[in-house]
């Protein structure tokens, strides 16, 4: 982390439907955007401090990009119960908002790993800018009830060449009529980054100041 980025500050939300969730944010001193990371399948061992999403968030803020990440209800210290990626979306929208409140009216970037890109592409919430989607299996949720292929704020969908779960060319049919959705290859990686993140996170990082 760089001499700008604060340092990780704990905290909690309340969803829409009266569930508490822990959370942890960085935003470092000069910031663009704050980005939403979504975390991979609780049933399969999935939280907040993930690989992935712990790479997301140590290196995004040195890009300039605060960091929320969060756990999904009944993770860890967070309340509540697993709803099959359902009742999911309502945390994810929270953490829209919550991290809205947080960057003071910077452009906020949902970015879900796995099950967390199912998730929180389905999720909307008017204070969403766009959609990053890392390693989707697009079949946790149904891809035609993804907020984000039926609307016009951008969305990246970043698929490891190696995906176990859901191919370059698979993702690249499912998404055919999504409005604004580009599909970007990693190249050697596989569904769990074995190879490593850091090239994923440089992407998510371009799209960001891309358009954001």
């Amino acid at each position: 982390m760089n001499a700008d980025a604060e340092a990780p500050q704990k905290t909690n939300f309340t969803t829409s439907d009266n569930v508490v969730l822990e959370a942890e944010y960085i935003i470092p001193s000069s910031c663009s955007a704050i980005a939403v990371l979504s975390h991979p399948h609780p049933l399969y061992g999935g939280d907040m401090r993930n690989i992935v999403i712990q790479d997301l968030f140590n290196r995004l803020p040195e890009a300039s990009i605060a960091a929320l990440r969060y756990n999904f209800r009944g993770v860890q210290n967070s309340a509540g119960s697993h709803g099959d990626g359902e009742t999911e979306v309502f945390d994810s929208q929270g953490a829209f908002r919550f991290a809205s409140a947080l960057a003071q009216g910077k452009p906020v970037i949902s970015v879900g790993y796995s099950f967390g890109a199912d998730v929180s592409l389905t999720a909307d919430d008017p204070t969403l800018a766009g959609w990053v989607g890392i390693a989707a299996p697009l079949a946790l949720l149904a891809p035609h009830e993804m907020s984000a292929g039926a609307d016009t704020r951008p969305t990246k969908l970043l698929v490891p060449e190696n995906d176990q779960f859901r191919s370059v060319a698979e993702a690249q049919e499912i998404c055919t009529n999504w409005k604004k959705t580009s599909v970007e290859a990693i190249s050697g990686a596989d569904h769990f980054f074995s190879t490593g993140t850091k090239t994923l996170s440089e992407r998510v990082a371009d799209f960001v100041v891309t358009f954001f």
